[in-house]
């Protein structure tokens, strides 16, 4: 799997200068580097596919852990449940949801809140210039969700760098 930092400074835990520096910067955040860590440790072990795929960042918020990702030729959607399933068991956290990096909020927010069905995703420009984004999922769908809705949205917020709202209609 390719990720930011050198593979033999996540590995051992001790850090060079270059990945040092990424993780004071704020790039790579001190928890990612477990998360690649088990990542590197999955490929080898379980997961041949994942040598192709391409880890761009981790979003931790609660419960939730959601992995940004770009898929390499052989990786399925079914793979990526089974890799979702492993990093639940080996990090100890209640959901983890793999996403692919795509710049389309709808797809996004698709992936995140599945099984759950997104209607629609509505721009709104407010009075100061900001934009915002509402994501409408139907009401009969909201059991369906992964984690709470202000957990999903901080999560979306965060990836997309600008606010997400989701509206249960």
């Amino acid at each position: 799997m390719k990720i930011p930092l050198d593979s033999v400074c996540v590995r051992s835990g001790l850090l060079c200068d270059r990945c040092q520096g990424m993780v004071d910067s704020g790039e790579v955040d001190t928890d990612e580097v477990e998360i690649m860590r088990v990542l590197l440790d999955l490929e080898e072990s379980h997961f041949k596919e994942l040598k192709d795929a391409t880890y761009h960042r981790a979003i931790k918020i609660g419960h939730l852990l959601v992995l940004v990702v770009t898929s390499g030729p052989n990786l399925t959607q079914s793979k990526w449940v089974k890799v979702s399933k492993a990093l639940q068991e080996k990090l100890k956290v209640k959901t983890v949801r793999i996403v692919e990096k795509v710049n389309d909020l709808k797809a996004s927010a698709s992936q995140l809140l599945s099984p759950a069905r997104v209607l629609g995703v509505n721009t709104l420009w407010l009075p100061d210039g900001t934009v915002q984004y509402v994501v409408r999922v139907a009401k009969n769908e909201k059991r369906f969700l992964p984690s709470g809705t202000t957990e999903l949205e901080r999560a979306l917020s965060k990836l997309y760098s600008t606010t997400v709202k989701i509206r249960v209609e």
